[in-house]
This record gives structure tokens, sequence and C-alpha cells, in this order.
């Protein structure tokens, strides 16, 4: 059994192996997008290049979402979103750090097979903090652009209608760490399993599946991002 090791502080019980990928995830985005944007010039080659494409990517997103003004704002957040859950995709694809035997300073005895590194989107915590951080982010830019609008909305098209509402509002971001956690997961137990077995049976499986996941791990944070765009844009729509 592959479990995780944890650490008690204050009452609270943290998962080091979540905190471990989540912190190098952002490292790595901070990282990439400072070597990217250095030594900027009005005729792009290079590195600056893949910046700039990454920048009209996500713009392309925004502006099917949202109003220019309103696109140009949350363009950063979308950056930041996508890039932070494509490198927190990649990390188990890339490498997985396992450990036989017992560690009691973090609570882990008998002979288990303890995860040390692995990407942080295959833990459904991770996901579900994202995805209702960026829930109560759309509400509250809804709330402080348009008050009024915003309760409104909810009475739609008459008041009874108030109890589906809130149903859908609970299951945006359940459905929306789900979706990430599930593919993501998925992936790295086969790629697990895949490693453990016999390398002349298992290896051309492996490459081809580490190839798919690298694809999936794409196309979830594309998927992402554009569900938390789809999401804000629902909340501060000018009909509110």
């Amino acid at each position: 059994m592959e479990i995780t090791p944890k650490l008690t502080f204050l009452g609270m019980t943290f998962d080091l192996t979540v905190m471990i990928g989540t912190t190098i995830a952002a490292l790595l985005v901070i990282i990439l997008v400072f070597f990217l944007t250095r030594k900027l010039t009005m005729r792009p080659t290079g590195k600056q290049n893949i910046m700039e494409m990454i920048v009209d990517f996500i713009r392309g997103i925004t502006n099917m979402m949202l109003e220019d003004k309103q696109a140009a704002k949350y363009l950063s957040f979308a950056i930041t979103t996508f890039l932070f859950i494509l490198v927190a995709n990649m990390l188990g694809v890339i490498v997985m750090i396992n450990s036989h035997g017992a560690v009691p300073a973090f609570g882990l005895t008998g002979d288990a097979e303890v995860s040390w590194f692995k990407s942080p989107t295959s833990d459904i915590n991770v996901t579900v903090a994202l995805a209702f951080a960026i829930s109560l982010y759309a509400h509250f830019a809804g709330i402080r652009k348009n008050p009024r609008g915003y309760v409104a909305h909810y009475f739609k098209p008459y008041w009874p209608m108030f109890p589906l509402h809130i149903i859908d509002e609970l299951a945006k971001p359940t459905t929306h760490a789900a979706r990430l956690w599930a593919n993501i997961f998925a992936g790295e137990v086969l790629i697990t399993i895949l490693v453990s077995g016999a390398p002349y049976l298992t290896a051309l499986p492996l490459f081809a599946w580490l190839g798919f996941s690298i694809f999936v791990g794409c196309i979830q944070a594309y998927i992402f991002t554009v569900l938390a765009i789809v999401y804000i844009s629902q909340q501060i729509a000018s009909d509110h």
C-alpha cells in the first residue's frame, strides 16, 4: 500500500508530499516566467516568443468568455492558473520518488511504500482547494461588480428556482475539482503499476502511457483554466 508522510502541527495534519509538490510547482512557474521575460525586445526571438505564445494562447481563452476590458483584467490570473496546473500535472509524469520502510517521525510505521514526490494535482485535497478558491473568488467578483444584480440573479426567472441555483453553484467547484484529480490520479496509478512490472513487458506500454499522460496533463490544465474563466464570467456578466 502506498502512503504519504504527514506532519502534525498545532492539532492540524499536513501532507508533506502535497506540500513539497505544490511548493516545487510554484517555484518552477516563477523561475520559468522569470527566465522567459528577461531582456524583452520589440522584435521577439527565442524564449520571448515562447512567452508571447503562452500569453496569446491564454488571451484567446479570456477573450472568448469576457468583454475586452474584463478579459485584460483577468489575463494574469488565467496565465498563472494555467501554468501552475500544467507544471503540477507534469511533476508526477517526469519523476515520482517512493521509498520503503518506516519513518516514525512522520507517522509511518511498518513496511509500506512511501510516496515522497508526485503531482500535487493527483491529491483530491489540492484540486478541491483550488476549485473552491476559484468559486469563492468568482462570487466575490460578482458581488463587487453589482451586488443587487448578483442577488437578483439567483431568483430568476422566478423565486422557486433559488434552490436549483444553489445546487448548481455547489456542483460547479465539485465537478471542477473531481475532473482534474481523477485524470491525473488515474494516470499516476497506471504509471506506478507499469514501473513496478517486468521491464521487458512494460517498457513499451510505459513510454506510450507517459506520452499520453503529458497530453492529458496539458488538456486538463486547459480545461481547468477555461472553466475557471467561465465561472468568473457568469458571476460578472452584465445582466446580473
